[in-house]
């Protein structure tokens, strides 16, 4: 991580996310531009592998197969998965767990995942059902859901029944002090 400034102790603490054997689920909130998808970049280059896909900013008309065409395309640049036309989410979701390897730690970020849930009112819904049955049985996985809009994230993830006691570390990135 030479000349990344700041964030020390949520540094370390990714770090101990990167040694476990077993999946971890964790998000990241911040307001914007204060640095959440570089921090996980940065955290990230000691893993093995990372892999990071952005839900397209909104738009008036913008529809759930846009976000899926997206999370297609990514996919198919950082593996070796063909850019297929995804029908859904959980398709979405079972062809990025067939491109994870079985060893090593892998972070997978799901930046601005409120934009990635547009026009899918179950998409949390069809995630947990991906963390339980695909992700968490990926050992050394840090799947990260990050965005800016920490409200959807409250809502959806760390306040909803389904996602009770699987996320593994929550944070909220700060300002970064004058100093730094």
């Amino acid at each position: 991580m030479d000349g990344y400034i700041g964030r020390q102790a949520e540094r370390r603490e990714f770090a101990e996310l990167l040694k476990k054997k077993t999946a971890s689920l964790v998000t990241c909130q911040g307001r914007r531009r204060i640095g959440k998808s570089r921090f996980i970049e940065e955290c990230a280059a000691a893993a093995d592998l990372f892999l990071s896909f952005i839900g397209l900013p909104p738009r008036e008309g913008i529809t759930k197969q846009e976000q899926l065409n997206s999370f297609s395309g990514h996919l198919a640049k950082q593996t070796a998965a063909p850019s297929v036309l995804l029908p859904d989410w959980p398709t979405a979701f079972q062809l990025l767990a067939s491109q994870l390897p079985a060893k090593g730690s892998v972070v997978v970020l799901l930046d601005e995942i409120s934009w990635m849930a547009i026009g899918d009112k179950d998409f949390a819904g069809h995630l947990k059902t991906a963390w339980d049955q695909l992700f968490s049985k990926v050992p050394g996985l840090t799947l990260v859901l990050c965005g800016s809009v920490s409200s959807w994230i409250e809502e959806n993830i760390l306040n909803s029944t389904g996602f009770v006691g699987r996320c593994s570390w929550q944070f909220h990135l700060k300002p970064l002090p004058l100093a730094e």
